[in-house]
């Protein structure tokens, strides 16, 4: 491992290294030195890469949001019409309950910051406004801010029941608020 500045990857790694630990322990478990520990770099590093503890967090989270976009992007850019784009819905909001917990935790974590932290808040807005422009491809503006909270809920009940709900009834979910007058010009 190579160490000082001719460490390109270290400042990915500490990224990558808080939000591993947020996801095992959560924001409150955070520290530089246990990020510093799991990253596999010196403590001192952690100061000079980044400020202030506040600063790592919003880039880990800024990051964490923008995979998160991507996967919409994923979604929903092969779709080429209105049902495609529906069925591309339902997948995403299967996608994000069905996978792994660790996203469902980070996504949680960075809500419960934005709920004490405006700058937290800010950045969740940003993360939405992300989400809807993807929406916004396939739906009016209104839909897709619909689309988008119904995604975010779905999600998390589907990931917290113990007997999720089956796809036909995300797909009726979907469809309501999706009806005719919904669909985008072109989309």
């Amino acid at each position: 491992m190579a160490t000082g500045h001719a460490d390109p990857d270290r400042r990915k790694r500490i990224i990558a290294a808080t939000l591993d630990l947020i996801a095992d322990d959560g924001v409150a478990g955070v520290s530089h030195r246990k990020i510093a520990a799991r990253a596999g770099v010196p403590l001192g590093s952690m100061t000079y890469h980044f400020t202030s503890m506040d600063e790592l967090l919003r880039e880990a989270f800024t990051g964490f949001a923008g995979t998160v976009i991507e996967v919409f992007e994923e979604r929903l850019g092969v779709a080429r019409t209105p049902d495609e784009a529906r069925a591309a819905v339902v997948d995403l909001i299967h996608l994000l309950s069905d996978g792994d917990q660790r996203q469902l935790v980070l996504t949680h974590e960075l809500y419960v910051l934005a709920a004490r932290r405006p700058a937290y808040r800010e950045l969740t807005r940003q993360w939405m406004a992300g989400s809807r422009r993807v929406l916004e491809r396939h739906f009016t503006p209104e839909t897709a801010r619909q689309l988008d909270a119904l995604i975010e809920g779905l999600s998390i009940h589907r990931a917290l029941e113990t007997e999720p709900h089956a796809r036909e009834l995300t797909a009726e979910a979907v469809a309501r608020i999706t009806g005719a007058g919904g669909v985008a010009r072109g989309g």
